[in-house]
């Protein structure tokens, strides 16, 4: 079992963190992942109503999920995520989407004429990065109408990827691997009363990997923040 560091202080474990998109095959062991969402849950929900479930696949039940993936994205099937995407980005929030990935494709030394490396990195979202184990976080279908619940899954992954982080293990949040989400329904078996939300990779980050050294831009205090009152 690898050694497990001792965990930093918690400014260390938020300014350091990075999405990790690249990683070692080496299996991450079961009783740390329960003792990341163990810590991950004392995230606050709407009166206390945690709504999360989390399924954690490694192993060949991951690998069908992959391959289910790439097969259908590869044949032109429509994405069928649960969970509603809303418009395509505009405005600044596009810039920001496409500076991001312009970060990431010079990291990689991916040209922008570079069709078949730019669809190989797409896939490996779909793949979900190749990384040794995926969380899929659901909430019940029951709270499908609150958006309590989807803010509510927003803090506990949030929580999930900084715990984490301070163990050593790195993630990605994507939504490209739960976009075929009858493919992922199927080989992680998740119940018809949950909605599926989001994906994470997670694994033992490989820092030879080009992109994970990437780190993306965040708007000012200033930009963000009204203070009224002070």
């Amino acid at each position: 079992m690898p050694e497990i560091p001792q965990s930093p202080p918690y400014d260390d474990v938020v300014l350091g963190r990075r999405s990790i998109r690249g990683y070692l095959d080496k299996p991450v062991p079961r009783e740390l992942i329960a003792e990341i969402l163990a810590l991950a849950m004392r995230s606050p929900s709407s009166m206390n109503s945690q709504p999360w479930h989390f399924h954690v696949i490694t192993g060949e039940p991951l690998d069908r999920i992959r391959k289910g993936n790439t097969d259908n994205i590869l044949a032109g099937v429509p994405d069928s995520r649960e969970f509603r995407r809303g418009q395509p980005f505009t405005g600044v929030h596009r810039e920001r989407q496409v500076g991001v990935a312009k970060q990431l494709f010079s990291a990689m030394g991916i040209e922008r004429d570079n069709k078949e490396q730019r669809q190989d990195w797409v896939l490996r979202g779909f793949r979900q990065f190749d990384a040794p184990v995926c969380i899929i976080v659901a909430y019940d279908r029951e709270l499908a109408d609150s958006d309590d619940s989807a803010f509510d899954c927003g803090a506990v992954t949030t929580a999930l990827v900084n715990a984490a982080w301070s163990r050593g293990l790195g993630c990605v949040i994507n939504s490209q691997g739960i976009m075929q989400s009858p493919v992922v329904r199927e080989h992680a078996a998740i119940p018809d009363d949950q909605v599926i939300m989001k994906a994470v990779a997670l694994g033992w980050p490989d820092e030879s990997f080009p992109a994970n050294a990437v780190v993306s831009e965040r708007k000012s205090v200033e930009e963000a923040a009204r203070f009224i009152g002070f």
